[in-house]
């Protein structure tokens, strides 16, 4: 059931400023009265770990503002609003995943995207009802996201969780010092595979 799998309200709140930071208070009103969420206009979810905002309202959202600006500009938005996201979120979370702690930083970079990797998904396996797998192999992170709440309920040709494309290219960029990965969701509930997968390769992009 839809309703029995949710995200924290702060979660939420992060998500939603993300998307300010990116298309304006202006365009989050306009996406959030398109998704039938006017009742976040003007009031955001609270910065609260309560575990009560339904996938579908996150996913309600993201498809509404596809609808907004198209497929494609829809799909950058996500990108870019997802980047802004992992800002947000490092701030409310980066002491607590150990991330922001000077032994972390000192990591040579494939531990860091290791460590790094498996602290993101314990977050969400353990604060969040999204159930993540990680599957490494010697050149790629496998980003297996088996319950998602940015596609859920909808049925689309491609991949559409951009957003967290965006939160892992941003991970990636803050972790390696400013390098650039190559990032790209390969499958998607949404179209009917079995989870969404993104893949991450190791290697930066020269």
């Amino acid at each position: 059931m839809s309703e029995g799998y949710f995200y924290p309200q702060k979660m939420g709140r992060i998500i939603l400023q993300g998307m300010e930071e990116i298309i304006s208070r202006n365009g989050v009103n306009a996406v959030l009265n398109l998704a039938s969420h006017g009742e976040y206009i003007g009031n955001y979810p609270p910065a609260s770990p309560e575990r009560s905002l339904p996938f579908k309202t996150i996913s309600d959202m993201l498809a509404a503002l596809e609808q907004a600006y198209g497929p494609r500009g829809g799909r950058g938005l996500a990108l870019r609003a997802g980047r802004a996201v992992f800002t947000y979120g490092l701030r409310e979370y980066g002491s607590q995943l150990g991330l922001t702690e000077m032994a972390f930083r000192l990591l040579p970079l494939p531990a860091k995207l290791h460590v790094g990797a498996k602290a993101f998904a314990d977050l969400f396996n353990h604060q969040t009802d999204q159930a993540v797998r990680l599957e490494e192999t010697d050149s790629h992170l496998f980003w297996h996201i088996e319950r998602c709440p940015l596609c859920w309920d909808r049925h689309t040709e491609d991949p559409v969780c951009h957003l967290a494309v965006g939160l892992l290219q941003e991970s990636l960029y803050w972790l390696s010092g400013g390098k650039i990965f190559n990032v790209e969701e390969i499958q998607c509930i949404a179209r009917g595979d079995p989870a969404c997968t993104i893949s991450i390769e190791k290697t930066p992009i020269p």
